[in-house]
This record gives C-alpha cells, structure tokens and sequence, in this order.
C-alpha cells in the first residue's frame, strides 16, 4: 500500500471513533471488563471474612448463537474471583442448589485437612439442598483456584472453578517488576456432547438414590459405597459386581473436547489484554480444565515471574508457555513493541470452535495508545471491503 492508498483509508478513521463496537473505543474497553472473573465482596464477622457460594444449574454460551447447561457458582462461570490477604482468617458458606452431590477443594492452599474437599476422604459429599461451611486460613499466597471435587471429569469442565488470589504481605514480583495492572484469565476445555450425556446420567441416578434414602433404603452396593477395601471384597464374594466391570467404555469414549475457553469465553468473546507503551501487566494464568495449553505471545517475550502461586528466584524470559491442568502461572508482560498482537495456544487443535478454526483460546493484546491511522486496511489491487468498519484492524474471522 502506498502513501496516497493509505491517506485515502484512513481518511474514513474519525467518523468511526464513536462506534461503540471499534476496538480502541471507551465502550468496548468497558464492556471488555465483563469478560474476567468478578470479584467476590465478603462480610466482615468477628474479623474473620465470609464468603457465600452457591452452585446451580446454568446455561453458559460460550459464543455467539452456542450454549451448553453446566454447573455454575453463583450463576457465572468462570465462578466469582475470591481475593483475600495472605493469613485472612475466610470462612464460605457453601449451599448446593441442584440435585446432584458436591464439594469445593481449595486447589493449592494449605487448609485443614478436613477443609479439603475430597469427598468420602476428607468429608461427605455436600446433598442436594445441603449446606456446608470450609473454614480456613488464607496461606500460602500467590495464584489459585478452588474447583469441585465430586464427580471431577464431569463437574470441572461443567464449569465448575473459580480463581482464589491470596495477596502477600510483600509482593516480590512488584518491586521487582512494578506493574500497572493485572488481568486473570483462567482456561478450560469442554466435550459439550459428553456434559450433557454425562449430565443427563448423573442426575437421573442421584433422583433414585435419593428417593431410596428418603425411604430409608440406603443400600451401600446399590451406592457402590463400602468402608473398606476388605468391605468391598467380601460383597464381591458374595455376588456384588463393582460398576467398573460392567462399564464397557473404552478411552475414545472418555471426553474429546470440542470447545476451549478462557474465562467461560471461545473466541470471538474472548477478553482483551490492553496495554499501553511503557507499562507492564500481570497476567495470571490458570488451567481449571484437562488440556494442555502452549501459549504463545506475538511480537513480545515475557516474563515468568510465578510458579503455582511461588514467586520465581530467578525469572525467566520466553514468548511460549506450557500452562499443564492443574497449574497456575503468573507472567509479566512489558508494553515495549506497540500495536494489536496475538496471544493464542500454539497446539491450534485448542484454538477451534467445535472443530472450525479460528476459536478457542484465541486472544489478543491490545495496546491502548495504538493511532487509529495505523489499524487501516491496505486493500490488494481489484478487491474492496465494503461496509462499516472494514477499512480496521482486527476483525472477526470464523473461518479461515
């Protein structure tokens, strides 16, 4: 594109800087807030913070026209952001408003034991209609989560997560790396077709169990629940036969996911990361999901400054990250190279929408200080876009 293409591009730019949908503009910038997790306000009780989750059926869309039922705490998912001091006193009140059994597990931190959330290990299983209240103190500090442990393969990528960030009482990565601001982005994959088959089966089975301990017919086979792995043995001598033998699901039957989220989002919704030159961001990084994720960063390296929530002695330096489920990690990223750059899982089976690429993790990082005149479109010669906005960068590709 030459010097006069370009002029005559851009000379359409001002008329478009009130359209609430252009990316730099003040109403995509607030509306882009609504794409992180939102904080969770506690009450102050004898000096001790308190929290109240609730977990229900909810139906998430991850994009434009898709939506699939999951399980949500407090009608959002990812659930709400719990942050707290390091060494807070917390306590949550947990209510499970659906007919299936649950628990919360505090992904990382060092909670007593019988506040961990394993179901028939540390505690029973939270009913249908139960309450149950985790108590604990917030330690150690840095990026975590808190996930249900009942029925994991099912409930995490039904959504059920949520970030925990402890702050401590000296942020190393600060002085070290004095940031502006700082964004949490937590990622997930999901087998939609497996959430509502397994969703489906899950909820039947419980209506029978429970109609048989309302009638007091507990039965600990027909439960498959024994206090002991000799208990176990001898219901097998004596005819039982263990569920795991009469399941015929092979591993290909295990979920397959087909859609990747970050916050509960595929692209196009995904968040953005905005950005101005000369200052730096935190970002946090959390996989609540069973995937493997290789995030890439264009145009920028990073700085690794965190690992599972513990500052890094020595940080290192690199542009591609290996996010594993089950991690957190905390990167620094400097505005030192400005324009609109993309940030994207580089496994590009993760960035599809239900096998279609582009989708997925896809992202972008977005400098706010980015000259409108530098996002016109240079046009190939014989071909014209027409239509409002199509002389700007970035747009919205659903197939390539």
């Amino acid at each position: 594109m030459d010097r006069r293409e370009f002029l005559a591009l851009s000379a359409a730019v001002p008329g478009l800087l009130l359209a609430p949908k252009i990316l730099l503009a003040e109403a995509a910038k607030k509306a882009n807030t609504s794409r992180f997790p939102r904080p969770l306000e506690p009450a102050i009780r004898d000096g001790v913070k308190e929290y109240r989750l609730y977990i229900a059926i909810y139906q998430q869309e991850l994009v434009p026209d898709f939506s699939f039922h999951t399980l949500a705490f407090n009608d959002q998912v990812p659930g709400p952001e719990i942050r707290v001091k390091e060494g807070d006193r917390v306590r949550v009140y947990f209510k499970n408003n659906t007919e299936l059994n649950h628990t919360i597990h505090w992904h990382g931190l060092y909670v007593p034991w019988r506040m961990d959330g394993v179901p028939y290990v540390t505690q029973m299983p939270v009913m249908p209609g139960q309450e149950f209240i985790y108590e604990f103190e917030a330690r150690p500090a840095g990026t975590h989560f808190y996930h249900c442990h009942w029925g994991t393969l099912l409930h995490l990528q039904a959504g059920m997560y949520g970030s925990l960030i402890i702050e401590p009482e000296s942020d190393t990565v600060a002085k070290r790396f004095p940031y502006d601001r700082e964004y949490t982005l937590l990622y997930s994959a999901h087998d939609v077709n497996y959430v509502r088959n397994e969703l489906d089966g899950m909820l039947t089975r419980m209506k029978e169990r429970m109609y048989l301990m309302k009638n007091g017919r507990f039965d600990a086979e027909r439960f498959n629940l024994f206090n002991s792995v000799d208990e176990l043995k001898k219901a097998v001598r004596s005819g039982y036969r263990p569920p795991y033998t009469n399941n015929m699901r092979a591993q290909a039957d295990l979920p397959d996911p087909n859609w990747f989220t970050v916050n509960g989002k595929s692209y196009p919704e995904t968040p953005y990361l905005y950005i101005k030159t000369g200052e730096s961001i935190r970002v946090r990084l959390i996989n609540a999901g069973g995937e493997s994720h290789y995030l890439h960063l264009h145009g920028h390296d990073f700085w690794l400054v965190c690992d599972d929530g513990l500052p890094l002695e020595h940080p290192r330096q690199m542009n591609t990250l290996h996010l594993a489920p089950g991690k957190t990690h905390d990167i620094i990223i400097e505005g030192n190279n400005r324009g609109i750059w993309t940030f994207h899982d580089h496994d590009t089976r993760r960035v599809t929408n239900n096998g279609l690429y582009p989708g997925g993790n896809l992202m972008v990082l977005v400098y706010e200080d980015l000259p409108m005149e530098e996002r016109a479109v240079g046009q190939m010669k014989g071909m014209k876009m027409e239509g409002a906005g199509m002389d700007l960068l970035p747009k919205i590709a659903l197939d390539e």
